[in-house]
């Protein structure tokens, strides 16, 4: 018999990436209610970081970075990455994967506005 395992609305019908995807967005969600401007920003999620080397966005084998940011420019919107592999590497459950994503997305919106991370999330580092 071949087919789907379960129907599509149920959970285990999504996928490792969909699943990654809505972590990153309850993350931006629950931001979003303190920070309106993130409505403005692009969040992506990309399998791995690239490994061009430019300038200060080169990385080591000892350091594979877990998110990023792209500023705004001619036109476009700022954006902010965070890497799948990377994060889920890392990780062993739902989560502490939850809790790492939500960490790289305060990270990398606090470099973004220029804040500190504690105060986009007051609650950053307390997990």
């Amino acid at each position: 018999m071949r087919g789907p395992i379960a129907p599509p609305q149920v959970p285990l019908a999504a996928s490792r990436a969909e699943v990654f995807a809505d972590l990153v967005q309850d993350s931006v969600d629950r931001l979003e209610r303190r920070w309106p401007q993130l409505a403005d920003i692009d969040f992506l999620v990309l399998e791995v970081p690239r490994l061009e080397r430019r300038g200060t966005e080169a990385w080591s084998d000892e350091a594979v970075p877990l998110g990023g940011i792209i500023p705004a420019r001619d036109g476009r919107r700022a954006r902010v990455v965070v890497y799948r592999r990377p994060v889920e590497i890392r990780t062993k459950g739902r989560d502490e994967r939850a809790a790492l994503v939500h960490e790289v997305v305060v990270e990398q919106v606090a470099e973004l506005l220029g804040l500190t991370p504690e105060t986009v999330d007051p609650r950053y580092g307390e997990d």
